[in-house]
């Protein structure tokens, strides 16, 4: 699909696999599982496309415009609109209908092609060339480890955690080197019962 107005041609998005799995690992990094809408961001020049995975267009003007402020001219981003507290916690400012733009990782900059880099490097190449400031907002690893960050998501009612091994390539399919692990909705319930009454018991027999 080629995006008009000079923006890039369409790239699939890679795809993180449902596990039951919770682990610790030092080859993984963790993530909050955000509960937004995926869309890659494909700028070039003054032209900035939003894309969900369907290839369907949404209009986001204020992500758009700081889309296009950044000091770089040729980018595709990957990451979730999200709005209200989905990730901080925080309500957002009035007038902030757009959501913000929760980037996760880069596929092209400045015209080359940085899929093929381990994923801490593509991390330090959104850190080190791209402002970060509202509506746009880097996603960064948790500092707990695998375990914690999935006890801390449930605890605080996140959808979940993403696990991402430190060194896996930026794959345009489903993938096991990226892993969603969702907080299970539970309730503890007490469950009782009697029996019947017997001889001289009126009521109920026993608990």
């Amino acid at each position: 699909m080629s995006a008009g107005g000079g923006v890039a041609c369409w790239l699939d998005p890679m795809g993180a696999t449902l596990t039951g799995e919770r682990f610790d690992d030092g080859d993984w990094l963790f993530e909050q599982k955000l509960d937004g809408f995926r869309f890659l961001a494909f700028v070039s020049g003054d032209d900035a496309l939003l894309l969900t995975r369907n290839r369907i267009r949404h209009r986001f003007p204020a992500i758009e415009a700081a889309l296009i402020d950044q000091d770089l001219d040729d980018f595709i981003l990957d990451g979730e609109v999200v709005w209200g507290d989905q990730r901080t916690g925080a309500p957002r400012a009035s007038g902030a209908s757009d959501g913000e733009y929760a980037v996760f990782d880069i596929l092209r900059l400045e015209g080359r092609a940085v899929t093929s880099l381990p994923l801490t490097d593509r991390k330090r190449l959104l850190r080190e060339h791209f402002t970060w400031t509202y509506p746009l907002v880097q996603v960064e690893p948790l500092a707990e480890d695998g375990i914690a960050a999935y006890e801390r998501a449930c605890r605080e009612g996140w959808e979940g955690v993403m696990a991402k091994r430190r060194d896996s390539l930026y794959e345009h399919k489903r993938s096991r080197n990226w892993l969603k692990m969702k907080c299970d909705a539970s309730q503890e319930f007490v469950v009782g019962g009697f029996t019947e009454p017997r001889g001289a018991r009126v009521g109920f027999g026993a608990l």
